[in-house]
Parts: structure tokens; C-alpha cells; sequence
């Protein structure tokens, strides 16, 4: 979920963030476990009240939830919940505000999406006490995190600061359709009664979008079809401009990254000011003069373009730039039109790019944060309750529900998502109007999501189906993993920022990625001309200081082990 703030709110917010460190600095605090110092043993599980911070959805009751019960239970562990919303804006104050107060929780846990603490973040406050590393208490307490950080070496990188700390723990959210979020989805059925194939060039692509635009795919006598559409979070830009220069992150891009950071021969760059990236914007302009781009493409948001999806009566959707056709189309209509849509491999541009845009699946920073406020009894149950998310059961009764009730063992018959993989588990759907389950935390205990505990869920083998449509999904990306430029893939989940500098690069990298966005649009849109224009929107990207953000970049780049 986007929000959107005023620049007076968003000053605020960042001054609630610097203002946190240095309020809780004062707050005393002070880590209960030294660093190398054994924690004491506790056998069994004592009664012990934790304090957590946590965003509730509007279908979930937290301290009434099935899953907070099987903690009492489990763990004699009870909770009390200091709830926000999942609006992230608001969310992320509230939580500052906490911090900034010295009043805070004895635990954050948090959605990645919403909110979390980023690496900078993690840092200042670890050095300042208020947040307790979890190395000791995963070595005595949580064999399962040890082994999943053992043999995920990526998400052990990414948790763990230059120090050698685990100041909080991310989560690892392996999902393959996200990780290649920019695809292009089309009309098959448009396609087939004008006697067209899936396009293959970015000119094919052009005049399949002109038969869409003048010859009644929808045949209902009218001009009413919308060729290609797109919508603010989910870009049209990146599948594009794959056809002329990798785009490493696209722009519906959920790890944070400048979206054309890239590594060129080793040396961190940028794609925005290169001459692929100019060439790619000169055709999609092309297709946006010639009117074979929706004009609220680049404005509406993605409620809007579902409208445009599921308009009444004829179809008059041709092609959508989404990570998955159920963005802009109602899964399981009751006229069949979201069996439509089929994915699009990604094109070959005139010079022969033929790219696709990759995302690492998972966001740096924390969502499990434990503070100084929690004792080590607290600590110690805190930490055996995530280990338990960790595990396949775990992770089933925390993020879906309990089993039997939101989930089950598969039976025979089912087939796993990846086919060569023996199905572990199946949930169980929730029936039309029903009420919400309260039974798991969802998100919240999303933690040990591997490809692997994630492609052996029990899916439909019926793609065209609803309960087949993660089917779908899978083996349509299947059609751009291995497009990815590898070599020119930032690997920003290992980097660490100095948080002397956080504010700085946050900055740097918040005007650069608005100049970017905003002359991309500007140049598609024709308000801007991309051969008299370019060179001075070139120098405005050396005055926002470009050259100063990467090498802050480069800095940091290069003190990561084991590139």
C-alpha cells in the first residue's frame, strides 16, 4: 500500500526518525545480554507478558487470534499488543514516535511493506543500546533460525551488520513471480479473432497495439479499446525499456534500490543518463504519440486500472505492464475475461537487448526487533517463538492458521507448484462470504519463506482456474527468469550504509529517483524533447549530485565480503 504525504508531512516524519536516535540514546537502555556472554539457561517456559508493537489488518483481532492463542500455549508466552494500521506512512510515525518517547515496546514486529527498520536504522540504535543483538540467543535458543541463516548464505549477508551483529531479523520472502515483477500481459483472445501471434519485437509489439486500437477486437462496434494500460505502482517503463537497456530493479520495485542502480564493470552506475535508456524512452514516446498508450497510464492508480479491466459489459483491456493479470482483472470473473490474458515474453529491441527486470525478494533491514526493555526471560521466549515460525508447521499455523481450519496436509492427488517437488501443504479457501478466519497473523509470521517451503504448497494443476492461478503465475515467469543481466545486479541486500551518512544518501537517493521518474515521464509525454532536452535533464542529475551518491554507494560496495 502507497500513501501519499505533503512535503511539511514528510519533513515531520524525518525529523520524528532523527529525533528517535537521539531520545532513545538518552533513555539509558542498554543491551540485558553482552555481546559473547552466554545468556542464562532457563529450562522450560516461564510466564512472561511480552510488550509488542505490530500492524493489524482490519480482518484481523490480534489478542484474540488463534495463532496468539498456540503461543500461551506453546510457549506460556502471553502478549500485549500495542497494534497501528497497515498504512505505512502512519505506521512508521507511530512507531518513531515510540522510540523517540524512550517508552517503547519489548519487541517491533513488523510487515516489510508497511514498515521495518531499515539497515541504518538497526545500526545507530544498536549502538546505542536500545536494540539487543540476537546472535546469543540464536545459538542457545533458535536451531532453526541457525540452520536457515547456515543455509540461505544470502539472507545470513543480509542479516547481519559489518559487525557481526544480527541487530533484528528480516524476512526471507523467496516468492518467484515477484521476483521478476515487470510483465507484460495480453489479450489471446483479441490476438486470435485478428489472426495476430504474441509479439516478439518491440515493432511487433507496435503493431499488434495498432490492430488492438483500430479494428474492434471486441468486436462490439465501437473505439472503445484501451491497447496497453499501466498504473502508478505498476509501471509500463521497465518491461519497455528491457528491449533497450536492463532496467535492474524495474519501478514497482520492493527492495528499496535506486531503480537503474546497477554495477558496470564494477564500478556502481547508473542507467538513467545512458544512451540505451534514451533510445527506450524514444519508443515509448513513439507509442504514447500514436495513442497506443492510455493516457492515465502514468497517473491512475491500480483500483483505476481495474476498472478499466472489469469495465461492464465488452472487454476493453488489449494489455496491461503488471506483475500479475489479476492487478487489473478480477480473478474468477463471472464472464471468463480474466482467462484472457496471457504473458507476453520479454522483447527484442532494435540492438538485440532482450532483458527482463529482476528484484531480490527480499527488503533489507529488520521486522523482528527486540529492545534493551525486554529482560532475558523475555528475550529467551521471544526468540523460541520465532523459532518456531521457522519451522513448516510454524509457519503454516502463524501466517495462514491453524491446521485443519486454514490449512491441511495434502491428499493424494495434489501436485506441488514446482512439479518436482513432493507437496507439503495445502490451504484450505475461505468460503464466499465468510467471515474473516482470525486465525493466523498473516504477514507478520512470514519469515522462513524459501522457493522451496513456497513452490511445495499443494496448487491446482488447472491454470485457467482460480485455485489454479499461482499455477499460472509460476509458469509464466518462468518465460523471464534468466533474462536478468547478472553481472550488472547491485547486490544492495548486502550492502551496509554507514548511518553517519544515512540521511545524506536518503536524500541523494529520493531526489535523484523523483528527477528520473519525473523526466521519464516528461520525455514519453512529449513535454520534453529528447534531443534538445536530454543533455541539460543529464547536468540536472550531476546537480543533484549523482556523482556524490555513488560514491557513497561504491564505498559501501566495497566493503562487501564475498561479492
Amino acid at each position: 500500500m502507497s500513501v501519499q504525504f505533503t512535503k511539511t508531512r514528510r519533513a515531520a516524519i524525518a525529523g520524528i526518525s532523527l529525533g528517535a536516535f537521539a531520545l532513545a540514546a538518552c533513555s539509558g537502555g542498554g543491551s540485558n545480554n553482552e555481546q559473547g556472554k552466554p545468556l542464562p539457561t532457563i529450562t522450560g517456559n516461564p510466564d512472561v507478558t511480552l510488550n509488542v508493537f505490530a500492524p493489524q489488518s482490519a480482518d484481523t483481532n490480534l489478542a484474540t487470534n488463534d495463532f496468539t492463542k498456540l503461543m500461551k500455549q506453546k510457549f506460556n508466552l502471553s502478549i500485549k499488543w500495542q497494534t497501528t494500521t497497515f498504512d505505512g506512512g502512519p505506521s512508521k510515525e507511530k512507531r518513531q514516535i515510540s522510540l523517540a518517547s524512550g517508552d517503547y515496546p519489548d519487541l517491533y514486529l513488523l510487515i516489510p511493506w508497511v514498515d521495518q527498520f531499515t539497515p541504518a536504522e538497526l545500526l545507530k540504535l544498536g549502538g546505542q543500546g536500545v536494540v539487543v543483538p540476537l546472535n546469543q540467543l540464536i545459538d542457545q535458543y533458535a536451531p532453526n533460525i541457525k540452520k536457515a541463516l547456515d543455509s540461505t548464505p544470502e539472507w545470513k549477508a543480509m542479516a547481519t551488520a559489518p559487525d557481526g551483529k544480527i541487530y533484528g531479523m528480516p524476512q526471507w520472502v523467496d516468492c518467484f513471480h515477484c521476483s521478476y515483477p515487470d510483465k507484460l500481459w495480453m489479450n489471446s483472445t483479441w490476438l486470435k479473432k485478428l489472426g495476430l501471434e504474441q509479439p516478439k519485437t518491440t515493432e511487433d509489439l507496435r503493431k499488434v497495439l495498432q490492430a488492438f486500437k483500430t479494428q474492434d477486437p471486441n468486436g462490439n462496434g465501437k473505439a472503445d479499446e484501451i491497447p496497453l494500460s499501466a498504473n502508478v505502482r505498476d509501471s509500463l517503463i521497465p518491461y519497455l525499456m528491457n528491449a533497450f537497456i536492463y532496467d535492474p530493479q524495474g519501478q514497482n520495485n520492493s527492495g528499496g534500490n535506486n531503480t537503474t542502480l546497477v554495477l558496470n564493470n564494477g564500478k556502481v552506475d547508473v542507467q538513467a543518463n545512458k544512451d540505451g535508456w534514451r533510445e527506450g524512452l524514444r519508443y515509448i514516446n513513439s507509442l504514447y504519440k500514436e495513442g497506443l498508450i492510455d493516457k492515465g497510464a502514468f497517473t491512475q492508480n491500480p483500483d483505476a486500472m481495474q476498472q478499466q479491466g472489469n469495465h461492464g459489459g465488452s472487454v476493453i483491456l488489449g494489455a496491461g505492464t503488471v506483475m500479475h493479470s489479476g492487478i487489473f482483472v478480477t480473478i474468477g470473473s463471472a464472464d471468463g475475461r480474466d482467462k484472457q490474458y496471457d504473458a507476453v515474453p520479454p522483447l527484442t529491441g532494435p540492438s538485440g537487448a532482450n532483458f527482463a527486470s529482476y528484484v531480490f525478494p527480499s527488503i533489507p533491514g529488520a521486522t523482528f526487533v527486540l529492545t534493551s526493555k525486554a529482560t532475558p526471560e523475555k528475550q529467551i521466549q521471544a526468540i523460541k517463538m520465532l523459532d518456531y515460525i521457522f519451522t513448516d508447521e510454524g509457519e503454516n499455523n502463524g501466517q495462514f492458521g491453524m491446521e485443519g481450519k486454514a490449512w491441511t496436509k495434502p491428499g493424494p492427488g495434489d501436485v506441488a507448484l514446482d512439479k518436482s517437488l513432493k507437496p507439503s501443504f495445502k490451504q484450505i479457501p475461505l468460503k464466499p462470504g465468510s467471515k474473516p478466519r482470525n486465525s493466523g497473523w498473516g504477514a507478520l509470521a512470514q519469515y522462513n519463506n524459501t522457493a522451496k517451503y513456497r513452490n511445495s504448497e499443494a496448487i491446482d494443476t488447472d491454470i485457467t482456474s482460480q485455485a489454479g492461478y499461482e499455477r499460472k503465475l509460476f509458469d509464466a515467469t518462468k518465460l523471464y527468469a534468466g533474462h536478468e543481466d547478472k553481472a550488472q545486479i547491485y547486490p544492495f541486500w548486502k550492502v551496509w550504509i554507514d548511518p553517519s551518512l544515512a540521511s545524506e544518501v536518503a536524500t541523494l537517493q529520493t531526489n535523484l529517483e523523483n528527477y528520473i521518474q519525473q523526466n521519464a515521464l516528461q520525455f514519453i509525454t512529449g513535454s520534453k524533447n529528447l534531443d534538445s532536452d536530454w543533455d541539460s535533464y543529464v547536468k540536472g542529475l550531476d546537480g543533484l549530485g549523482l556523482k556524490r551518491y555513488l560514491e557513497i554507494q561504491q564505498t559501501a560496495y566495497d566493503k562487501v565480503p564475498n561479492k
